[in-house]
């Protein structure tokens, strides 16, 4: 089945990145296409891929448009039914791809996620599989306590497997969360409101150092303040149920008071690069509410169970 299966990497200044996993990558995916998308990379990115990884397919981003722009492109050109998509820092088990694949018999499979190991001073965190509510106005979300269910709210996109035809459906990642951050949820959350499944393979195991390039490049404020704009427009873009809308108006106050001086203005920040954003998070809600068939509550519902 890899001749129907595509690997998409984006990638951004991750050349000794890409020198430590890719060749784990190529090696567990045998046979399946490989594309790397260079995000506009400054380092050596595209000069190691064309001399040490000549059968990966490469395109390049002229200028920089960050993680969900570098999927997107990537999942457009794969020529596979089942797109795979790992982060730059991800090293995937030998046997993972078999694990996922299972999943796609099922049509209205849209995304399978991997579960992620992480070793720390010695210990092996696990994670992948996710639940969520909604609490004080806005959709939270935390790491499952068990990690062997297959349920999840949604599939992490540094290691999952997606249905082309369905990302293509949806509209794939929305660019409104950039630079990065809640654009994985945004689109899991989307399919799971539409009537397709987001699952979790706790055999599919891949090794993600979380060694990312945003938290460099653009630095651990920015990314937080980042973290709660998306927190924001997700809420504004996708929340349709009233009584969390009338929760999220009441609870707003407080966050833009007593949130934002407990974090430093970075809540408050979010809040204003998030209203700048606004008019585009209507737009899209236009657009992807006329088809949704569960509303919030069934889909929370579900993942608190």
């Amino acid at each position: 089945m890899t001749n129907k299966i595509s690997v998409v990497v984006p990638n951004y200044n991750g050349e000794e990145l890409l020198r430590k996993h890719l060749p784990k990558v190529i090696e567990a995916v045998s046979g399946a296409e490989i594309i790397v998308v260079d995000d506009a990379s400054t380092d050596d990115s595209v000069a190691v891929l064309q001399e040490q990884f000549p059968q990966v397919h490469l395109i390049q981003h002229t200028k920089n448009q960050r993680f969900a722009a570098a999927c997107n492109t990537g999942v457009a050109a794969a020529e596979g039914k089942i797109v795979v998509l790992l982060n730059n820092d991800v090293s995937p088990q030998k046997d993972f791809l078999k694990h996922l694949l299972v999943h796609f018999d099922d049509e209205k499979v849209f995304a399978v996620g991997c579960k992620e190991i992480e070793k720390r001073e010695g210990t092996i965190i696990e994670s992948g599989r996710s639940e969520g509510a909604f609490r004080r106005g806005f959709l939270v979300h935390w790491r499952a306590e068990d990690q062997t269910k297959t349920t999840t709210l949604w599939a992490a996109g540094g290691s999952m497997a997606v249905r082309k035809s369905l990302w293509q459906k949806l509209g794939g990642m929305d660019t409104l969360y950039r630079p990065a951050y809640w654009e994985d949820i945004d689109l899991s959350y989307r399919a799971l409101k539409r009537g397709y499944k987001v699952l979790f393979e706790p055999k599919a195991v891949v090794e993600h150092k979380h060694e990312t390039t945003n938290v460099v490049s653009l630095g651990k404020r920015v990314m937080k303040i980042s973290a709660y704009k998306n927190q924001i427009l997700f809420v504004w873009k996708n929340i349709t149920d009233i009584m969390f809308i009338i929760q999220h108006c009441l609870w707003l106050p407080y966050h833009l008071l007593v949130t934002s001086v407990r974090t430093h203005g970075e809540f408050l920040l979010g809040f204003l690069a998030a209203l700048y954003r606004l008019p585009m998070a209507l737009r899209r809600r236009k657009k992807t509410s006329a088809n949704m068939l569960y509303s919030d509550s069934d889909i929370l519902g579900r993942s608190e169970r």
